[in-house]
């Protein structure tokens, strides 16, 4: 017998033996096997594989990593694919992502032992990235194919994708072309083989199509079949990244993802100080003198026309905005123009059509006390050394008031949700290296459990102060759209002096920021808003959507007010969206409270993770899933899965992109949460 059908025969015979019912069962009727939801990740380096990692650890999918270049990696063979549980066989992966086809050469005992795995167990695999050849299921791409780039390509989701692992998705898919000077892109589309199902594919020259991901069956065994490059930042991997996952784990699987969008709309009733286009500043800031206080001496500000403007724009969006207020600026602007205010007065009568965010009275920075007596500013000291802080009654006094002023308008807030101005009272690099120690207190006599943080400066969620009462921040996005303009003009005018070499006249900051790029010529002012800025920020706020990222993004009034510069952005963005996705696969547009709630069980259930505390497997049409008590675990399942309760059972969770999922917990008087499959 050759070296390698002897070595497949016994490998096949130690798994299979795995599966022969103890003495005494019937032959006939072996145990249905365990298989634990657990992935495992193959892991050559490349882009691919890190990309569904990537994929993978966002949603919550467990998953062990075995690295091809760590010389005391665990060898690939029957002990370390499965065992014997109580008497009945456990695969210990309910699926397998490798670099490709071959990752451990088609002859080794290791790609041998995972061939029989997958066949004893029914495990899927997927290729991360691989060329189309008859070895997958594909013509070679001579063979009326393709092979090249793919930068502006129109892919298309075909029957067969849409009524399985794709089925959240409607239009065709762009690959990204960012910049027509740089191939972004690069794949292979071969026409299908017997046996090779093309889930997603591409026109090719002579009229026809081949695949670019499909499902290729034979032996026993089945495999997703990727032929294009990717990474986890691009929008094509990104949108078909819940597909590929679906597809890996049939359905069946630990984590959940959605596509999330919330605009805040900061300094409601504030006016915004405008930047002036001749100095290169904005007027009020402490680099440049001069204006009337802290808006300067022609700030922009929202009319009655603007707030009746967005109002009808929310309605014909389909689309609720957040309004982040502050009270007392609105008082202040009402005695400083006659005491009356159509603006307060259109916002109010409209109150029930918006969520509402306190962002305190009068928009104060809530931090150390701010020494401008040089530029940059920094924090004042007392005769000892010490720095001088707001006060906690101050604090305090500032959420409180402007609480007090919503409600006398009738406006419904939720106490537990603040943004501070400029985010201030937490640390602000690199003047203020800590939070305002006077700020937990002001938080916890208000009822604040979740205060707004930058997410370009702190992208995790973390804890402000100490106390298990203590409130949590809630990163924001910021949008590249500035809260000193009103006007495409102006918005192209300054993004130039930040985004343009010294060499073209801008500020030059692009060459000192390693992580900034210049312009190479500065933008039209009269067309560079539209044709260019509007475009990137609508794909930058697409791609947080599509990655399962629930922190809100943040704009201000003035983008609302004059030329009305923000919805451009907003409507690109959702004409994207709604051109992608089924109806099936809605945006969700969670408020601050929500997305706080998210992030933190999501940090609980990676730290469940990391410390092995989570078992979770399927037997048969049953899912038991075990967890830390008080920890939440997601989960997704197909459409029809019950859960067993204490008496009978109820639908599970909440209908997704085709599926089932949800933050569950065990029922009163279990100790694991059970799952009943439909059956077919």
């Amino acid at each position: 017998m050759p070296r390698t059908a002897r070595t497949t025969a016994l490998v096949a015979a130690a798994l299979l033996a795995t599966v022969v019912p103890s003495a005494g069962a019937s032959a006939a009727e072996p145990p249905v096997p365990r298989v634990d939801l657990t992935v495992l990740v193959v892991d050559d380096g490349g882009s691919a594989v890190e990309a569904i990692v990537a994929e993978l650890r966002t949603t919550g999918v467990p998953y062990r990593r075995v690295d091809l270049a760590d010389s005391g990696r665990p060898v690939i063979d029957a002990g370390f694919l499965s065992d014997t549980v109580s008497g009945r066989p456990r695969a210990k992966y309910q699926g397998v992502v490798l670099p490709h086809e071959s990752a451990f050469g088609p002859d080794s005992a290791e790609q041998t032992a995972l061939t029989a795995y997958e066949k004893t167990f029914r495990i899927p695999q997927v290729d991360a990235y691989t060329w189309a050849h008859p070895g997958v299921g594909l013509d070679y791409t001579n063979e009326g194919g393709y092979s090249g780039p793919l930068d502006g390509a129109s892919a298309t989701v075909t029957p067969a994708g849409k009524a399985g692992p794709f089925r959240y998705l409607d239009g065709p898919l762009t690959f990204e072309d960012n910049d027509p000077t740089i191939s972004e892109s690069h794949g292979y589309a071969g026409r299908p083989r017997e046996g090779f199902t093309s889930l997603l594919d591409v026109p090719v020259a002579d009229g026809g199509r081949a695949s670019l991901i499909g499902e290729y069956a034979r032996d026993g065994r089945r495999e997703l079949v990727v032929t294009f490059a990717y990474n986890q930042y691009q929008r094509q991997f990104r949108v078909l990244a819940r597909g590929i996952v679906e597809w890996l784990t049939e359905g069946v699987h630990l984590g959940q993802s959605r596509n999330y969008f919330s605009v805040q709309v900061d300094d409601v009733f504030a006016p915004d100080a405008r930047w002036d286009t001749a100095r290169n500043c904005t007027p009020g800031d402490l680099d440049c003198p001069g204006g009337d206080g802290e808006a300067g001496g022609n700030p922009v500000r929202m009319t009655a026309a603007d707030a009746t403007y967005a109002a009808a724009w929310q309605k014909s969006a389909g689309f609720t905005l957040d309004m982040v207020y502050n009270g007392g600026q609105g008082e202040q602007w009402k005695t400083e123009h006659g005491g009356t205010d159509p603006l307060a007065t259109r916002l109010i009568a409209d109150r029930a059509q918006y969520r509402w965010t306190n962002h305190t009275y009068t928009h104060p920075f809530l931090g150390c006390v701010q020494d401008t007596s040089t530029v940059p500013w920094r924090c004042a000291k007392n005769a000892a050394g010490a720095t001088l802080w707001m006060s906690r009654a101050e604090i305090a006094g500032q959420i409180r008031d402007n609480q007090n002023w919503a409600v006398g308008k009738g406006i419904s807030v939720d106490r537990t949700e603040l943004v501070t101005g400029e985010h201030s009272g937490l640390k602000t690099l690199p003047q203020q290296p800590a939070d305002n120690p006077n700020l937990t207190g002001a938080l916890a006599d208000t009822g604040v459990k979740w205060t707004a943080s930058d997410n370009s400066r702190e992208p995790q969620q973390r804890v402000v102060g100490t106390g298990t009462g203590a409130a949590k921040t809630v990163p924001r996005h910021p949008m590249n759209v500035y809260y000193n303009v009103g006007t495409a003009a102006e918005m192209a005018d300054e993004y130039n002096w930040i985004y343009t070499s010294r060499a073209d006249g801008g500020s030059g900051i692009c060459e000192s920021n390693p992580a900034s790029t210049c312009l190479p010529a500065p933008l039209d002012t009269a067309t560079g808003y539209a044709g260019y800025i509007v475009p990137q920020e609508a794909r930058t706020a697409l791609s947080h959507v599509v990655a399962n990222d629930p922190r809100p993004h943040y704009a201000h009034q003035s983008n609302l007010a004059e030329e009305r510069i923000l919805y451009p952005v907003l409507d690109r963005v959702l004409a994207d969206y709604r051109g992608l996705f089924a109806d099936n696969t809605p945006l969700v547009n969670p408020r601050q409270r929500d997305v706080g709630v998210e992030l933190d069980r999501r940090a609980a259930w990676d730290r469940a993770l990391a410390a092995g505390q989570v078992t979770a497997y399927r037997i048969g049409a049953a899912v038991t899933v075990k967890a830390p008590a008080g920890v939440n675990a997601p989960v997704t399942v197909p459409e029809g899965t019950r859960k067993q309760l204490l008496l009978g059972t109820a639908v599970f969770g909440t209908a997704y992109a085709g599926a089932r999922s949800a933050w569950t917990a065990p029922e009163a008087l279990q100790s694991a949460t059970t799952l009943k499959l439909p059956t077919a």
